[in-house]
């Protein structure tokens, strides 16, 4: 398994908006490069700072992941960093 890791930073005014953003337009019906990830948005709602935390089967569903987030950047606030990992324990049920 593989992950992505992204960290924002957005106005703490806003993380409603963006929650409902993602919900609806990354995590609802994901097409595009993100079929069959697992998704993860962690929030502080007093800083505004945000993490996306997805996971992928295969190195290639991740690089195909990364270019349909890389697509919807800035929705959710400035982008602070982009990060890649290999998960070698998973438990998520």
């Amino acid at each position: 398994m593989y992950a992505r890791l992204a960290t924002f930073q957005g106005d703490p005014s806003e993380v409603d908006q963006a929650i409902e953003f993602v919900r609806g337009r990354v995590a609802g019906d994901p097409q595009g490069g993100l079929e069959g990830v697992k998704m993860l948005m962690l929030v502080n709602r007093e800083t505004g700072k945000g993490i996306g935390v997805t996971l992928y089967e295969s190195e290639e569903a991740r690089r195909r992941g990364d270019e349909a987030l890389n697509a919807v950047q800035g929705a959710v606030g400035r982008r602070l960093s982009v990060e890649f990992f290999d998960v070698p324990v998973s438990k998520l049920s």
